[in-house]
C-alpha cells in the first residue's frame, strides 16, 4: 500500500502504508516502487491523488496498480477492525 496523501493529511490520520510520499512526487521516484510487475494499492484522502498516482504508474509500465481511492473508503463501515489499513 501506498500512502500519497499530503504530509498534512497523513498527519490527521495515521495508517500502517509500507510506502509514503505525496502523490506529487510519484513521477520523481518511480525506482522506488521496485519490480514493474508487483501488486501496489495507491491511496489519498479523497480519490483525487490516488487516481493521478495510479496513471502515473500506468503510464510507466506498472502492471499490477489498483487505485484504492479514498483512505476513508478503505476503512470498514461495520465497525471491525482492518488490520491492512
Amino acid at each position: 500500500m501506498v500512502d500519497v496523501r499530503t504530509p498534512a493529511s497523513s498527519r490527521q490520520a495515521r495508517t500502517r502504508a509500507q510506502t509514503t510520499f505525496p502523490s506529487t512526487s510519484v513521477e520523481k521516484r518511480l525506482a522506488d516502487f521496485g519490480d514493474h510487475k508487483r501488486a501496489i494499492v495507491v491511496y489519498c484522502r479523497s480519490g483525487h491523488r490516488s487516481g493521478q498516482a495510479k496513471a502515473i504508474l500506468d503510464k510507466n509500465g506498472f502492471t499490477d496498480v489498483t487505485d484504492g481511492g479514498a483512505f476513508k473508503d478503505m476503512l470498514p463501515r461495520d465497525g471491525a477492525s482492518r488490520t491492512q489499513v
